[in-house]
């Protein structure tokens, strides 16, 4: 998502089988790193129910995680 030289991300569950930009499951979340202050949105109670069902987040995810905690 966003344009050029204006980054912004989604947080999404995947299957691992499908590809990068492929179908996803669901949104988490969303993060904007150029706002005023990193803005991380993310559904803590959609991800501790993923997690729990045995999915696993990237290193990227993680660290967004613990910037919101």
């Amino acid at each position: 998502m966003g344009t050029k030289k204006k980054p912004a991300y989604r947080v999404v569950v995947i299957e691992k089988s499908k590809a990068r930009d492929g179908r996803f499951l669901e949104v988490l979340g969303h993060y904007n790193p150029k706002r005023d202050g990193t803005v991380v949105d993310l559904k803590k109670e959609k991800y501790d129910y993923w997690i729990s069902k045995g999915a696993q987040p990237s290193e990227t995810v993680r660290s967004l995680v613990r910037k919101v905690s």
